[in-house]
């Protein structure tokens, strides 16, 4: 694992959850499909407030008082993206605009990635903390998944308005000397943006919990 140069070794790290999107694949606001009674929003935000951002953003698009309801119910604090088209990095960049310098980097975890575990959010965290690492990934295998971790020290990069590719662009620029942290939580790996995807993960939970009954 390699690291990077951070002023703020110790520093706190907020949360990001981008639900801003047109959830034009699933066909309905991915944020309150429900899995085990509980809404992706809630999870999402739960993961990364169990795990130890403090606060939680969850960015939506405009008057979406469903949503803002639920993301405020799971106890996050809600921003409104007026530009959603353009993609989550700007949904990203309106969370680093509202930040201060005793923040020490971001947890971004997608709304659709609503199988992360709070255990692995804090495992992360740690990691970052104690390597002092530009970026911070979960591994599974070979395979890197969400959230990402990024730290402040690649805040100019994520809002540099060329960037063109967004906050993956960022991933794949320092990948290579990232730290990158093997989990057991296939969640991180786990995109549910589609119909079908919603269906293998609801089947995936139901057998868990007959196995466990």
């Amino acid at each position: 694992m390699s690291t990077g140069s951070s002023s703020t070794e110790m520093g706190r790290f907020v949360g990001v959850v981008p639900s801003a999107g047109t959830s034009s694949r699933m066909g309905e606001p991915k944020g309150l499909l429900e899995l085990a009674g509980e809404t992706f929003l809630s999870r999402t935000v739960g993961a990364l407030a169990g795990g130890g951002c403090d606060p939680v953003f969850v960015v939506l698009a405009v008057r979406e008082k469903e949503l803002a309801t639920e993301a405020t119910r799971a106890g996050a604090v809600v921003v409104e993206n007026v530009h959603p088209g353009e993609g989550p990095i700007t949904s990203l960049r309106l969370v680093l605009a509202l930040l201060d310098g005793t923040v020490a980097g971001v947890a971004y975890l997608p709304v659709d990635h609503p199988m992360v575990q709070p255990e692995t959010v804090s495992a992360l965290l740690q990691a970052a903390r104690t390597t002092n690492a530009f970026l911070t990934v979960p591994m599974v295998g070979d395979k890197k998944g969400h959230p990402a971790l990024f730290s402040s020290s690649l805040f100019s990069e994520l809002s540099d308005p060329s960037l063109e590719g967004g906050a993956r662009t960022i991933v794949h620029r320092h990948f290579e000397t990232a730290t990158q942290v093997q989990v057991n939580d296939p969640g991180v790996l786990m995109d549910i943006d589609t119909p079908d995807a919603y269906r293998a993960a609801r089947y995936t939970l139901d057998s868990n919990s007959e196995v466990t009954t």
